[in-house]
């Protein structure tokens, strides 16, 4: 091994997630040493600014000493115990916390380890709610596409049928995807800003003709993320609601992306002042510390599971990991600093700031078609040609080019697709953001 470097040691025998690994002939893998607030340092020294936050789930900054204490302190008192019959006190006062900041009406609390664990127990809760109050026939699903909900295969199934997507589909569920907004191509000649979401119009299509048929619907609220950082009205999840009530459809919102601070409030929902029939959680919600999700839900659908053991209605959905102390201890630590140190108001001036720096900097180059953003997530989507909005060909991989160039600098971009996008920790600060920015400047230069 001696004479081998850590990162051909890293090719030898780990296969990345999300990756060609033939790409990694020409760019290896970056060995992180270690990391403190926005920055990872790898083992040659050289800093990069994480301004992805680790796959969005960084929340407050690497080696947050308020987190690590949580932690170190739990350690010492438990590790891990079952979760069946028994409990114990990080699990119980972090659902007691969490009660009075989601939306009003979520009351019960499923732990999982992970958000595609949360989104497949969502959907088996919805599935088998209507099963068990005489509505057998309400077995699909309904979507938006270019969604994202997870990586499992029912998850999956409720995502973009896009090119990762597509080969699986033979293993899927038959759910029903109904066209999603796209404010930047707007079919109605609209913007997000000055519309009534004519683009509804979709979707009570789909639930004229599927709504009888329909267990849930699942969404991202306010921002599609993986679609390439899609921001649409506050109006559409209100109408949504409204519709899933119409026709008894559960409506489950998925903040795993969106929650804790990331749209400029703890949920997304509360900007719409909506609350779904379930609500999954995860990423923020141990400030990308440890692995764990939640699955919360009303009274109403927790009553239908509850009845004599003979009859058959427990919820038999489990995970070996479900409520692990020192996920819990880490979402302590993150309700801490979002409630001690003013988080969320400083990062909505600072990101009121980075719009205008945004737009000043790149509204008018040539090769940026829009900048849309909300809270702290910033996007800048690459056209080919800004007055049609067409695209650069996908062969191109111009986003690639992008994150190589950037890399060099010091700034971790990690594009979708062409979309160019900032959505770091909350505690970023606006030196950070300007650094940050200085390379975009240069790298789209």
């Amino acid at each position: 091994m001696e004479h081998k470097t850590m990162e051909q040691r890293d090719l030898d025998l780990i296969w990345h997630p999300c990756s060609q690994m033939k790409d990694y002939e020409t760019l290896p893998p970056m060995v992180i040493d270690h990391a403190q607030g926005v920055w990872l340092y790898d083992i040659h020294g050289k800093a990069y600014l994480d301004i992805v936050s680790s796959w969005w789930a960084n929340l407050l900054g690497h080696r947050n000493p308020v987190l690590n204490a949580r932690i170190k302190s739990q350690l010492d008192k438990l590790e891990h115990v079952i979760f069946a019959n028994f409990t114990h006190e990080p699990a119980i006062t972090l659902a007691e916390r969490l009660k009075v900041l989601v939306p009003e009406g979520l009351c019960r609390f499923q732990f999982h380890d992970n958000g595609s664990a949360s989104v497949e127990a969502a959907l088996k809760l919805c599935f088998q709610y209507w099963a068990q109050t005489g509505h057998p026939e309400k077995q699909r699903f309904m979507c938006l596409t270019e969604g994202y909900h997870g990586e499992t295969i029912g998850a999956l199934s409720v995502g973009s049928m896009d090119l990762f997507a597509k080969l699986y589909q033979p293993m899927m569920m038959d759910n029903i995807h109904v066209e999603a907004p796209d404010c930047f191509r707007c079919p109605y000649g609209k913007d997000r800003d000055h519309c009534r979401c004519e683009c509804f119009a979709k979707a009570e299509e789909a639930f004229v003709q599927h709504g009888k048929e329909t267990a849930a619907m699942i969404v991202e609220p306010l921002l599609q993320g993986s679609a390439g950082m899609r921001v649409y009205p506050a109006l559409y999840l209100q109408k949504l609601r409204a519709l899933c009530d119409a026709y008894e459809v559960k409506l489950i919102a998925d903040e795993i992306a969106t929650g804790f601070g990331r749209t400029g409030t703890l949920f997304a929902c509360g900007q719409a002042g909506i609350t779904p029939d379930v609500m999954c959680l995860s990423k923020g919600l141990t400030g990308g510390y440890m692995p764990m999700s939640l699955t919360v839900t009303n009274q109403e659908i927790y009553d239908a599971f509850y009845d004599d053991y003979g009859k058959h209605k427990a919820f038999l959905h489990s995970h070996t990991y479900a409520g692990n102390p020192l996920g819990c201890a880490a979402a302590h630590g993150v309700l801490d600093v979002l409630e001690q140190d003013s988080i969320l108001p400083r990062a909505r001036k600072i990101a009121q700031w980075l719009t205008e720096e945004m737009e000043a900097r790149f509204g008018n180059h040539p090769l940026v078609g829009e900048i849309r953003h909300i809270g702290l997530i910033h996007a800048l989507e690459l056209v080919a040609d800004k007055k049609t909005k067409a695209p650069f060909p996908a062969e191109k991989r111009l986003g690639y080019q992008f994150y190589r160039k950037a890399l060099e600098r010091g700034l971790v971009l990690r594009p979708l697709g062409d979309v160019l996008y900032f959505n770091p920790p909350l505690t970023i600060t606006r030196g950070e953001l300007t650094q940050a920015m200085d390379i975009l400047e240069q790298v789209l230069a």
